[in-house]
């Protein structure tokens, strides 16, 4: 019998929901290219466009506002652009700001040049420098376009929530547009693209339950438009061209339904999650590792699924080997740079202490998380730290 895994890593990509599998196969069972014309056709043309009701339905838009992509890193591609039409006037963009925390997809500027592309600082904390992010904004020079602004509504690294809102009325103030990542922060939490005030948002179906390799743009906003960054023939509204995946879509619509059903369900994973903090630092202690174990983002507010911590004298990678081998499934940050395991940006944009940096490991839950998935990884996590113990005590008496 197969060794029971812990899987919490659901911040690199979720498990699919049953919903999402079930939509998926009804989708591959169906014939037909939902550009055409015929019964087959417009057969599959009904499923996509029942998906994108669905997925607007969860971040409350309209269905005409979502344009589906094959993932998130395209979306923000496609929406990262400095030329955006207003009332079909074009009103270009000159500079896009983004926070030092933000994605590598975003942190990449999308259609814009390096030149244009200026990081806004972050506190210790995570949150937004706002002092900050008012001087860039009023350092702007409208004569070389409008600012254009990125930044996530909940990292993916630390859980840490953005002030959307806030930062939307700044930067509309100024004229600006602004594009919001609600990647990590969709079916953890209320998400109403228009109440936020943003522009544009982008989306991910497998961090919701859907399948891999689909994703969205939502463009808040009818009386805004960009130029597509794929052209062809004209699929998705000329926005992005090329036949839909209406397979993927569907799942996608699917995941999108059952998180918002479900969306209460996270209370309970929030209550797991505060669980295995409150157990972290007492079984370090008990270890003797006082000083070597911190919290990351703890004094900002937070999603409640997500916890990064670092040990103090623990390469990251080590201690990924050694959950994997105990058979719990975590992560040492973002899951975008080809498995490799380097030092964080976001940490490092909260000038986090190197050490602790170092061996920072992320723990994030998802929707079918358990409390034995939980009791794994405490029970896993006090193997660790009994030998990072025994090796500093190694360490401290070879140097004596």
């Amino acid at each position: 019998m197969a060794k029971y895994r812990a899987y919490l890593d659901h911040n690199a990509t979720s498990a699919l929901r049953p919903a999402a599998r079930e939509a998926m196969v009804r989708a591959m069972d169906s014939l037909g290219n939902p550009s055409s014309v015929h019964t087959e056709g417009r057969n599959a043309r009904r499923l996509v466009e029942q998906a994108r009701r669905e997925v607007a339905d969860l971040v409350s838009v309209d269905a005409d506002s979502v344009t589906f992509t094959s993932g998130a890193t395209e979306a923000a591609h496609l929406g990262l652009t400095p030329n955006v039409r207003g009332d079909g006037i074009m009103r270009p963009a000159g500079t896009l700001y983004v926070l030092e925390t933000e994605h590598p997809c975003i942190l990449a500027g999308g259609r814009f040049e390096q030149e244009q592309i200026v990081a806004i600082p972050v506190q210790t904390n995570g949150l937004i420098d706002l002092d900050a992010f008012d001087k860039l904004l009023e350092s702007h020079d409208p004569n070389n376009g409008r600012p254009f602004v990125a930044v996530q509504l909940v990292n993916s690294e630390t859980g840490v929530i953005q002030p959307v809102a806030e930062i939307a009325k700044k930067t509309r103030f100024k004229g600006g547009y602004i594009l919001c990542d609600a990647v990590q922060a969709v079916g953890r939490m209320p998400v109403d693209a228009k109440a936020l005030g943003v522009d544009f948002m982008i989306l991910s179906s497998h961090k919701i339950g859907g399948p891999q390799g689909v994703g969205a743009l939502i463009n808040v906003h009818p009386i805004l438009d960009i130029s597509p960054a794929i052209r062809g023939g004209g699929q998705e509204k000329n926005k992005r061209a090329g036949t839909e995946n209406v397979a993927a879509i569907a799942g996608f619509g699917a995941a999108a339904v059952a998180a918002k059903e479900n969306a209460s369900d996270y209370a309970e994973i929030t209550a797991l999650r505060d669980s295995i903090i409150h157990q972290l630092a007492p079984i370090c202690a008990s270890n003797g590792l006082t000083d070597n174990f911190a919290l990351f983002g703890v004094d900002a507010p937070r999603v409640g699924n997500t916890i990064l911590f670092g040990l103090r004298g623990l390469k990251a990678e080590t201690a990924l080997i050694a959950f994997d081998l105990d058979g719990v499934a975590v992560s040492s940050g973002s899951a975008c740079s080809s498995g490799k395991v380097g030092k964080s940006h976001v940490l490092e944009a909260m000038n986090a202490d190197t050490d602790m940096a170092r061996g920072a490991i992320r723990v994030s839950l998802g929707w079918n998380s358990t409390k034995e998935d939980a009791d794994k990884f405490i029970t896993s996590f006090g193997r660790v730290t009994k030998r990072l113990s025994e090796m500093t005590k190694t360490k401290l008496s070879g140097a004596a």
